[in-house]
């Protein structure tokens, strides 16, 4: 036992010499206590000690789950409500028995709240809505039903913090300024903004969440038609520069890097969902996106490419009629983007299982099983082999062959 405590404390050693933080207790194999740093929040008993043997030692949470990642990830979104109501049951069930394999659950929802009530005491406590009862719980079902777990955290899009704090979002004449769905944004340059969705994360990691899905990283839509009109704060980056395109891709490109960084403790990946437009031109001009800078940050980029959301784009009229020849269209151009990487990403876009009746006049383009594998089928023709399958209510085309043939 003493050599192996001299090896610990070697180690401890060289990491208080290279000034790496390390703001927990470390305990060996056994329990045994052998240094304890200042706390940070409630993280100082979760700790393991991994033995590489030929490699180097490094310390990584441990949530005490077991997952696998799957031979690739095909999952459903789940809302808190019905991941913590009685839809639950029906969803896991589709999971079961089929070839899905994932969920994709609200921890931080588009308002801005969390999904379950943090404990007593909490700095979250105010935001939290009680739609999980008891997420540690139902992490525990995911995980003996071999359902592998990602949280999706909502970041920029934030009417609770805005309108709680509206020195930390966008305002005109005095008011928090909201789009025209009545929705409000927190400020990207605010690096207390990013601090405030890290922890969020980190709660869902320490929970048992195997990744990290980050949501509306970027700015409002349309925010270079009317930035010069609203009051709001460059925190770190007012001395930037260059222009205020950049000025926004690089505020959202640094919050991905540092979230990586941030999160890499926790031994979860992270995946940004990010325009599909955003790979076809070299950054989208108000939002902020680059998707080459930010898959560079990632190890999922997931591209929201649900054809009823472009319009003619590809030379296709209307997209949403021609599920199989926009998807095509658009994993060309992703590939191409990709393969230009050193270490891409992994690819993972999120496909369309809802009609969109405000595209249409007349008769509304139904999606059923015909179009939700045929999304799937023009990802697979060209080497794409992971999806997410978008249905805002979370009910989704029944006897779909998740894994067609091409």
């Amino acid at each position: 036992m003493e050599k192996k405590n001299i090896m610990i404390i070697a180690t401890i050693s060289v990491i208080l010499l290279l000034g790496i933080a390390v703001p927990m207790t470390l305990h060996t194999s056994s329990g045994e206590e052998v240094y304890k740093a200042s706390p940070h929040l409630e993280r100082q008993t979760n700790i393991t000690l991994i033995d590489t043997s030929k490699k180097l030692q490094r310390f990584t949470y441990d949530a005490g789950v077991d997952f696998e990642y799957p031979d690739a990830v095909r999952g459903i979104y789940v809302t808190g409500p019905s991941a913590g109501g009685s839809r639950f049951e029906k969803l896991t069930s589709l999971v079961e028995n089929s070839d899905l394999n994932a969920m994709v659950i609200d921890v931080k929802e588009d308002h801005g709240n969390i999904t379950f009530k943090p404990k007593e005491g909490s700095p979250y406590e105010d935001i939290g809505i009680n739609y999980i009862n008891e997420p540690r719980k139902l992490l525990k079902v995911l995980e003996d039903k071999g359902i592998y777990p990602i949280a999706r955290v909502v970041v920029f899009k934030d009417s609770v913090l805005a309108n709680k704090r509206p020195d930390l979002s966008f305002t005109k004449n005095g008011k928090v300024w909201t789009n025209n769905k009545g929705e409000a944004f927190v400020n990207p340059f605010e690096k207390e903004v990013w601090e405030y969705n890290l922890e969020i994360a980190k709660k869902a990691a320490e929970l048992g969440f195997q990744e990290i899905q980050f949501d509306y990283v970027r700015f409002p839509e349309g925010f270079e038609n009317y930035d010069s009109e609203l009051s709001y704060s460059q925190g770190d980056y007012k001395d930037d520069k260059t222009n205020n395109i950049k000025r926004r891709v690089k505020a959202v490109t640094d919050f991905v890097s540092y979230a990586k960084e941030e999160l890499e403790y926790y031994d979860v990946d992270v995946a940004v969902d990010i325009f599909g437009y955003a790979a076809t031109i070299q950054e989208a001009p108000g939002i902020g996106q680059n998707f080459t800078k930010i898959s560079k940050n990632v190890d999922i980029i997931s591209s929201m490419i649900y054809p009823s959301h472009w319009t003619s784009y590809f030379d296709i009229p209307v997209p949403d009629k021609e599920p199989y020849k926009l998807v095509t269209e658009y994993a060309k151009v992703e590939n191409k983007v990709l393969g230009k990487l050193e270490e891409p990403p992994t690819s993972r876009p999120w496909i369309q299982d809802f009609e969109a009746p405000w595209l249409y006049s007349g008769a509304t383009k139904q999606y059923g099983k015909a179009e939700v594998e045929t999304q799937i089928t023009a990802l697979k023709e060209n080497g794409i082999n992971e999806f997410l399958i978008w249905n805002a209510g979370n009910t989704y085309t029944e006897n779909v062959d998740y894994t067609p043939l091409n």
